[in-house]
């Protein structure tokens, strides 16, 4: 468990860092990202029959306590694996596989790490076909198989979609398990699509799964007090193509009742797509975050359309800019198929950006195949424009999860990718500089979050970044994605300001004071405040 305060890292950054706050004004150009992968020392693949076509995760969490993220990478057909960040601080990409840590499964699709007992140190959830298995962590890296510890059902169903939330008097968190395809179903007289899952705590240890059901053929899901009502409701999104009858949903999630789906009568819209992936963040400046659904063709970007009272959702993604819906580069005209999305701020100029991982089921000759993953960079106007040629992001790899981390600890967030019978691939931001010489782009702080005794990550917070009358503000969930998540500390450009405000929402509802921290810095906030 780390035992720092504030950490001042030392890096280049724009303007002095004890200069005021200067509100960011002018969106700046995309990074330049270089692809590290073979250097890294990195080569994994995620393989696999049609059974493997969703999925392929990867989870970015800190176990060695260096403050670097390692990787975990699902394999599906192929041993899912751990690579420990060796590399040096603001210097190349370099990883080792890590052998005997119990976490070389087969039949994996994704993983979401999260301190399930709260003891500060990391577990991980890993999605399989087949049995889940939730390991917890001993430190070091080290794992042991939790499921029978914990009285954790793993199942036996096709996973893809995982997330957890903490109820106001749970001492473990209640977790929610998105499942796919009956793999069955073709031979056999079953429902098409299984049943998704929901694990409440008993204690320190499980109840029995409570099934939420019909079952659509999910493939993401997130926890999220989307109305900031103090209480986290959970989205699931499904893959119509097995299930035309099927629909998004939305689960009210109450620890003294038994969950209930909202309703036509609550304001919920029906809405039906190839559901793959979900991301969240307020883009609006309402406090209240928008929703990214991934989707093959024209993805939905969802936002409150009569405020926090009902959930009652319109698209926006026109007006905005991120329908994603076609090949940005190239020739080809057919739709695109959208898989992880995550919204973070990767040139550091205090707007926040949406990456999108894109790459065809296998070979559906209705859509490409080529289809390159997006980067499409926040506009002070709330728009988005794509910046994935300029940042040099183009493959045609079929990518599936991915995650948006700082590896080698610069205040750049580097890109990872995650390829369907491909390699992984490993993108270092190098900023406005080259891959010899990195040059800093934008200001930026780190938030880290310290609950307390339970939940000490403080998921179901929320965290505001204020510089002037300029705030970002962003709720702190595990799930959503597409198989993929991480932990660890929170990133936020500031553009050209050498100083912000922070303050941080605790689940309970209790604010901490606005806190004074200078770019460059990573700031540990405590219940204390």
């Amino acid at each position: 468990m780390r035992t720092w305060v504030m950490v001042i890292v030392a890096l280049a950054v724009i303007g002095a860092a004890c200069s005021g706050p200067t509100e960011p004004t002018e969106s700046l150009a995309p990074p330049t990202f270089v692809d590290d992968t073979v250097a890294a020392g990195v080569a994994h693949q995620y393989t696999g029959d049609w059974k493997y076509f969703e999925g392929g995760g990867v989870a970015a969490f800190d176990c060695s306590g260096d403050d670097r993220p390692e990787l975990y990478f699902a394999g599906g057909e192929a041993t899912a694996a751990l690579y420990v960040n060796t590399g040096e601080a603001a210097g190349p990409l370099q990883f080792d596989e890590m052998q005997g840590t119990g976490l070389e499964l087969d039949s994996v699709t994704g993983a979401y790490p999260i301190d399930i007992d709260s003891d500060g140190i990391i577990d991980l959830v890993v999605l399989r076909l087949g049995e889940n298995v939730v390991f917890r962590g001993t430190g070091g890296c080290g794992f042991e198989r939790a499921n029978e510890l914990w009285n954790i059902d793993g199942g036996d169903a096709w996973t893809a979609g995982f997330s957890a939330t903490w109820g106001p008097e749970a001492i473990m968190p209640t977790l929610a398990f998105g499942n796919y395809l009956n793999a069955d179903a073709l031979t056999d007289d079953v429902d098409l699509c299984s049943a998704n899952v929901l694990l409440s705590p008993d204690g320190a240890t499980y109840g029995p799964p409570v099934p939420l059901g019909p079952g659509w053929c999910t493939l993401s899901v997130l926890f999220s007090d989307w109305d900031r009502n103090g209480t986290a409701d959970l989205r699931v999104t499904n893959d119509r193509q097995y299930n035309t009858d099927g629909e998004e949903v939305l689960w009210q999630i109450d620890a003294n009742d038994a969950p209930i789906a909202y309703t036509r009568d609550d304001g919920w819209k029906l809405l039906r797509i190839w559901g793959m992936g979900i991301a969240s963040h307020d883009i609006t400046g309402d406090s209240y975050p928008e929703v990214f659904l991934t989707n093959q063709g024209d993805s939905k970007l969802q936002s409150l359309a009569e405020g926090p009272g009902q959930p009652t959702y319109e698209d926006i993604a026109i007006r905005r800019g991120v329908t994603v819906h076609k090949p940005y580069v190239g020739d080809q005209t057919l739709p695109s198929t959208g898989w992880h999305a995550e919204f973070d701020d990767v040139n550091n100029d205090g707007f926040i950006d949406l990456y999108v991982a894109k790459g065809n089921v296998d070979a559906m000759p209705n859509f490409t195949d080529a289809d390159p993953n997006n980067l499409l960079i926040g506009q002070p106007d709330g728009t988005f424009v794509e910046g994935g040629e300029a940042a040099g992001i183009v493959s045609f790899d079929k990518t599936r999860g991915a995650a948006l981390a700082d590896l080698n600890a610069d205040g750049l967030l580097d890109l990872v990718e995650v390829n369907r019978v491909q390699n992984v691939r490993l993108w270092r931001n190098v900023g406005s500089g080259t891959a010899d010489t990195p040059a800093a782009m934008g200001n930026w702080v780190e938030v880290e979050l310290d609950a307390g005794s339970i939940n000490p990550e403080g998921i179901g917070s929320w965290i505001d970044v204020r510089i002037g009358e300029f705030v970002v503000t962003r709720e702190v969930t595990i799930g959503g994605g597409h198989a993929s998540g991480q932990l660890g500390p929170h990133h936020f450009g500031l553009g050209p300001s050498g100083s912000a405000e922070v303050r941080v929402t605790w689940p309970d509802g209790s604010s901490s004071e606005w806190l004074s921290v200078a770019a460059g810095d990573r700031l540990l906030v405590t219940r204390s405040g």
